[in-house]
């Protein structure tokens, strides 16, 4: 078993601070790869770059021969003006890392100095996978990288993803087999009417009353159309109508998502998605053109490997670590890499108790207690796997 010192945890949580002082954009995470490069040659880490644009492999290869097993952390931040209250609050104007990817990286390069420092030990090579554009669904940064051949020449045998969960307490851990994290796929809708004077509503068509109509049928395809059985959410964030009090409107725009566990719901989900939008506005008298993107697929855990990660967290913390959980309908890149290999999405509990925000809201915080049992749990189920894996041969 290995146990990380205070330093290295200490450590881990002041550059967890400076890369939340410093967040960017999907995409445009120039300066956070170039600090996670500066640590990586800092920790002695031979590494590779240019996936996805500002992806980073790094590579630790044990001193005894074994597999390849690979951990990923997302590197990018959300468009949002921090609110949370931190000393250490963003100063990238509109700019957040109010999902956590800034103490993924850190506890991730952390995890990779210890194990590299311990490569003696390590059966096989461990690599760390810095991913970009995580936030950025449909397309993701996954894909890109796979595609630019991160794994070319080292093809693991399994991947494992932690993500901070606020709605678990410290030292808690959710790991489940099967699907963990949802299809996230979004729409988009305008609705063409024909505008004119709000007192003579019969020589229109108004697109705004159109869209209630559509918003409301479409609470239907959860309610009416999915197996009860099977998780779905349907939700309309955006709805744009109209420009003036006494103008009945033109055009209207609408946005949202639907969130499915299983690929037989998302396909009824979307078939009776067209059907009742097209349905409601040519009933309306209007039309309509519908933008509809697959996101990411559902995260499915690989069984095995679930129950593997599982004795080792409890063989660090005991059974009451492991918590019963129901899985999440977010959304996550990471799903991809899964879709090639097997491996394992897990939650690390970081609540900081009453007054905790949720994922992606601007007043997120997160406790930094965690990180001790992030970057523990990271390093042993790293050496743990290839154990496994080497037993295997």
């Amino acid at each position: 078993m290995f146990t990380i010192d205070e330093h290295t945890i200490k450590d881990a949580i002041d550059y967890r601070r400076i890369l939340h002082r410093y967040p960017e954009l999907s995409t445009e995470e120039f300066e956070t790869s170039k600090r996670i490069q500066e640590k990586l040659t800092e920790y002695g880490i031979p590494f590779k770059t240019g996936f996805a644009g500002t992806g980073i492999l790094g590579i630790i290869e044990g001193e005894q021969s074994g597999k390849i097993i690979g951990i990923r952390a997302d590197i990018d931040a959300l468009p949002m003006k921090e609110i949370s209250g931190v000393d250490y609050v963003s100063e990238n104007e509109g700019v957040m890392h109010s999902c956590g990817h800034d103490a993924h990286t850190s506890m991730l390069l952390h995890a990779g100095k210890v194990l590299n420092d311990n490569k003696k030990d390590l059966k096989g090579t461990i690599l760390l996978i810095f991913q970009p554009a995580e936030e950025l669904s449909p397309t993701g940064g996954s894909k890109a990288m796979m595609e630019d051949g991160i794994f070319d020449e080292y093809e693991p045998e399994m991947l494992l993803a932690q993500h901070v969960w606020p709605d678990l307490e410290v030292g808690k851990f959710g790991v489940m087999a099967g699907p963990i994290m949802g299809n996230s796929d979004k729409f988009k809708i305008i609705i063409k009417g024909s505008g004119g004077h709000a007192s003579m509503p019969h020589s229109t068509v108004d697109a705004l009353i159109t869209g209630n109509q559509v918003v409301n049928a479409l609470q239907t395809l959860v309610s009416r159309n999915a197996n009860p059985m099977e998780p779905a959410v349907l939700t309309v964030g955006r709805f744009e109508a109209g420009t003036k009090h006494n103008v009945i409107a033109e055009t209207a725009e609408l946005e949202g998502t639907i969130r499915t566990q299983s690929d037989g719901t998302k396909t009824l989900m979307k078939k009776r998605f067209f059907e009742v939008v097209e349905n409601v506005v040519t009933s309306m008298g209007a039309e309509c053109e519908i933008i509809f993107d697959d996101g990411y697929p559902a995260t499915v855990n690989d069984d095995h490997w679930a129950s593997e990660l599982r004795k080792s967290i409890v063989n660090l913390y005991g059974e009451t670590a492991v918590p019963s959980l129901q899985p999440s309908l977010a959304g996550e890149d990471f799903a991809r890499f899964l879709q090639k290999y097997p491996g394992v999405y897990y939650w690390l509990g970081t609540s900081v108790g009453e007054g905790q925000k949720p994922l992606h809201n601007p007043a997120f915080r997160l406790n930094e207690d965690a990180f001790k049992y992030g970057i523990t749990a990271m390093v042993n189920m790293a050496v743990d796997t290839l154990n496994s894996l080497a037993k295997e041969e």
